[in-house]
Parts: C-alpha cells; structure tokens; sequence
C-alpha cells in the first residue's frame, strides 16, 4: 500500500461521513494514473496552484483599482484568505481540507482584470453574457494546458465547487458550499479593512460591532464558529439566523458605501472604456489575437466573440492598459 493509499484509507476512516473522500471520487473526464503520494484532491490543488492562471490573480482588482498603497487585497491575497478560512472551516467540522482549498484555489480564476467593473461591462459586451465562475471553470477545463492538452483534468467535485460557490448556486458537495459561505466571509471583511484604509468609510454601525465583532479578527473568528456550530453534523453548511441576518446588512451597507462608493470607482467609466475598445477592436481584427487564442478558436467549436472574451478575462490591470496602449496610444515617430 502507497502513501496515497494509506491516505484515502485514513479519509474513510477519520472524516466525517459527510465528507467527500478522495478515493470515492466521480473522477475525471479523462481517467489518468494515479499518483503514488497525492490523492486526486491533492492533484487538482497542486495543478490549479501551478497554473498561470493562478499567478495572473497577483494583478487582478479585488475592489480598488490600481491602489498606490503596498496592503490593498488583490484577487490574488482574496484567493488565499478564502482557502484559508475555508480549511479552518472543513477542518472544524471533519471534512476534506483537500477539496476545500482546491475548490478555494481555483474559485476566481475566471475574473476579469479590474474586478467587477470588468465582469460588467464583458457580461454587456459578450452576447452570451459573463459569470466570472462560469469563466474560472472553463479556465480550468479548456484555457489552462497540461502536457499539451487543453484543460486540467480535474476531478467533478472540484469543478462543481468552483462552478457553484457564488450566492444562489448549490454546490454538491459540503466542501463547496464551505468554499461559497468562506468567500462571503473574506470578501466582506476584508473589504471593509481596505475601505477603511482608504478612507472610504470611517466606521462601520455598531450594531455590527456589537453583533458580529468589534474588529477585524473578531468579525472573521466570529463568523467561522458560528458556521461551525451551526453546520456540525449537518448536511449543508449554514450560519445561525441572526449572523446570517447581519451578514446580509454588512454586505448592504458595503455596496452602498463602498462598492458603489464614487471615490473608490471614481476611476471605473476609464476602465469600461479600455474592456470596450480592446473588445471592439478584436471584433473587427479577430486575426490579431496572440496564437494561442486563434488555436482554441481552430480546434474546438466555438464563436470568435467568446474567444476575444475569454482572452480579455484572462487579463491582468495592467495587461490589459498595455494592450490598449498598444492598439490606441500614437507611438513616437523616429527618423533614423
């Protein structure tokens, strides 16, 4: 018996029955070999940590767009907070830490530079309309490569999570729906630490104090016990009515404050306009996408508008103002 082996057989025995187990996966589209240390879980985390995908998220907007300061969330940090509460969590209540960092790794892989503003104005642009987990999906099953093969193989219960973590979606398996209620929780918290850091807002009401907790670490521990204790033994994953109650409020007042706040978007009308003209321009000049994109567009079926979209979500901020440059900015005529 392999490393992997013990471990799988360790899985049956000491999770939760509730828990996915690796070896009771409904694996992958392609079967593949097995690995003799890592599970299938284990895999999909380490594919999805190395892919490029992943290490574009350092420049992606989580709220504020290009932020002078060195401590403002990226999508990046966002990614990492939310694997990190969402292992606290799965660990809490004796389920699969594997899948729920994977599901957590790969949740926001398909979100466009410049954070929702982004997200809106593609789902404008692109006929079919644009979900940034819609998009982080097909990353992982088609625009990411593995020895040369389109998509990275990963198994059903990973790509449902990632599929099903936003609000209104229902995930299959607890580790996702851990991964959805995590995301609510990091989001909405670290979002207020940057608010405040930026002046945004001042304060928060007491009542959230007073409820939920009078400070960043207390809101965060908070909520995770409260999931907790409400989720064990369970099978769905859930806050107590009264922190679900203020949670919700929280999340209100952040879009009425800050994510709506005309200081933190005062840059956004810019930032539609450079997704429009790139869109536009690729539209008219379909030629002119780097090959890799005119590849996916020659061996599979699909539109070459939800080519250009899938190379625009795929953006970093500062991509995608180079590319616009590029294609709108006059460059300096030289006599030699």
């Amino acid at each position: 018996m392999n490393i992997r082996e013990k471990y799988e057989q360790f899985e049956l025995v000491h999770l939760s029955e509730n828990a996915s187990k690796a070896i009771l996966s409904k694996g992958r589209k392609e079967e593949e070999q097995k690995c003799e240390i890592r599970t299938d879980f284990q895999r999909d985390r380490d594919r999805i940590l190395h892919s490029k995908a992943f290490r574009r998220l350092k420049h992606k907007t989580q709220v504020f767009l290009s932020p002078e300061g060195d401590h403002y969330r990226t999508r990046l940090t966002h990614t990492l907070e939310v694997s990190q509460i969402s292992r606290t969590i799965a660990r809490g209540l004796n389920l699969n830490e594997d899948l729920t960092e994977a599901i957590a790794l790969g949740h926001d892989l398909g979100h466009t530079p410049f954070g929702h503003t982004g997200e809106k104005i593609l789902n404008k642009l692109y006929p079919n309309g644009f979900k940034h987990n819609e998009q982080s999906l097909r990353v992982v099953d088609l625009l990411e490569t593995r020895n040369d093969k389109q998509g990275l193989n990963l198994t059903y219960e990973v790509r449902d999570g990632i599929l099903n973590h936003p609000s209104g979606y229902d995930a299959s398996t607890l580790e996702g729906q851990v991964v959805g209620i995590s995301d609510k929780i990091a989001y909405i918290n670290h979002d207020i630490d940057d608010a405040v850091r930026g002046n945004i807002i001042n304060e928060i009401p007491g009542k959230f104090l007073e409820g939920i907790g009078s400070s960043h670490g207390k809101r965060i521990n908070n909520m995770i016990m409260d999931v907790i204790r409400n989720s064990e033994n369970k099978n769905e994953i859930i806050m107590s009515d009264e922190i679900a109650e203020l949670t919700a409020e929280l999340r209100d007042f952040l879009f009425e404050n800050v994510y709506y706040n005309k200081v933190a978007k005062s840059e956004e009308d810019k930032t539609m306009f450079i997704v429009e003209k790139i869109y536009e321009f690729y539209t008219k000049n379909f030629e002119s996408l780097p090959d890799f994109y005119l590849k996916v567009y020659d061996n599979n079926s699909f539109g070459r508008e939800e080519i250009i979209k899938d190379y625009i979500a795929g953006m970093t901020d500062r991509y995608a103002m180079k590319i616009f440059q590029e294609l709108y900015i006059p460059k300096p005529w030289l006599k030699i």
